[in-house]
Formats: structure tokens, C-alpha cells, sequence
């Protein structure tokens, strides 16, 4: 499968175009993640492509992602991809066992804590954007409260990878497509 399987297929599920900016942001920490594991980059980008393409269409618990990896299961992608969108999602019960389930575990809620705080910035920039901005506001349980943060912290931990620099892994990717995200400023 290539990335343009995958946008196809997100594009054909997926119309949000927030939903289109996480995927797209998840796809990035996901290759940052495989570089520094020295694994498939563009297989990994890929999982974080399509993690969430069903989201839209099927949003509830008992839906996400299983009605996903029944279509992947259907158009005959890899299991191992499959696995690992499964793995994504703590309700399916399915164990997280690779690298790169992990990882797309430890980055998908991380994204949306950083976009959070990049929009608070009065420049609406990722790029200024630090660790410490992103701590400072994980603090506050008000902010983005739907950001799962002890998945945040259980995800850095199955990577191995202390806090502070699993997120400076995943804002650096972020920050590196600023511009798709909608998020390199006025």
C-alpha cells in the first residue's frame, strides 16, 4: 500500500477537514517516530494516515475503529496495518505489541493536545510552540480537556521514550507541516 492509497482512502471516508489535519499530523509523528527507530518510514506514515479514516462515519465506541479494519480487512490491506489500528484505541482490547502500534498509540492524543495549544498562541503558531508551553498547559485538566493525558504518559512509556522528549519528537514533526495544519501563523 502507498500513501496514495492511504489519502485516497482517508478522503473518501473523511470530509472534516479537522479530522484530515489530525490525520495529517499523526502521519508526521508517526515517520518522526520511524526514523528514530530506523523502521519503515513510509509504512508507519501511512498507519497514521488512516488510523481514524472511519471516525466520521462511525463515531461511537462500539463503531471506531472496527468498522475501519473490517473496510482495510475487505480491500485486502496488510494485517499488520490493521493490527495496528486496532491497537490505537484502548476499548478494542487489542494489545499493543510493535513499535509502531506503540508509537501510533503514544502520538495520536499528543497531536491534539499540541494543535490546542498552538491555537491558544495569539500568533495561532506551531512554531512557537515549545516542550514547555505544551507542559505548562498539560497542567491546566481544564485545558483541552478531552486530551486523554495518561494515554499520553502510558504511550511515551511503552516507547521507552521520557515525556519531554516524546513531545519534542512529535512538535518537531508537527512544526515540520506547519503549513498544512493551518498552523504557521498570521
Amino acid at each position: 500500500m502507498t500513501r496514495q492509497d492511504a489519502w485516497a482512502l482517508l478522503t473518501e471516508f473523511t470530509k472534516n477537514p479537522n479530522l484530515i489535519k489530525h490525520a495529517l499530523a499523526v502521519e508526521a509523528a508517526m515517520k518522526a517516530y520511524a526514523r528514530k527507530f530506523g523502521e519503515d518510514e513510509e509504512k508507519w506514515g501511512i498507519v497514521g494516515l488512516i488510523h481514524d479514516f472511519d471516525y466520521e462515519q462511525h463515531p461511537t465506541l462500539e463503531e471506531h475503529p472496527f468498522a475501519g479494519a473490517k473496510i482495510l480487512e475487505e480491500r485486502g490491506w496488510p494485517k499488520d496495518i490493521i493490527k495496528a489500528v486496532l491497537a490505537h484505541a484502548d476499548h478494542t482490547g487489542v494489545k499493543r505489541e510493535s513499535l509502531m502500534e506503540k508509537a501510533l498509540y503514544a502520538v495520536d492524543e499528543l497531536t491534539g493536545l499540541i494543535v490546542a495549544v498552538a491555537l491558544v498562541r495569539p500568533t495561532k503558531s506551531i512554531l512557537d510552540v515549545t516542550v514547555e508551553s505544551v507542559k505548562k498547559k498539560w497542567k491546566e485538566k481544564s485545558f483541552a480537556a478531552g486530551v486523554k493525558r495518561e494515554d499520553i504518559e502510558r504511550g511515551a512509556q511503552e516507547l521507552g521514550v521520557p515525556l519531554d522528549e516524546h513531545i519534542s519528537i512529535v512538535l518537531e514533526a508537527m512544526k515540520g507541516i506547519a503549513s498544512e495544519l493551518g498552523l504557521a501563523g498570521k
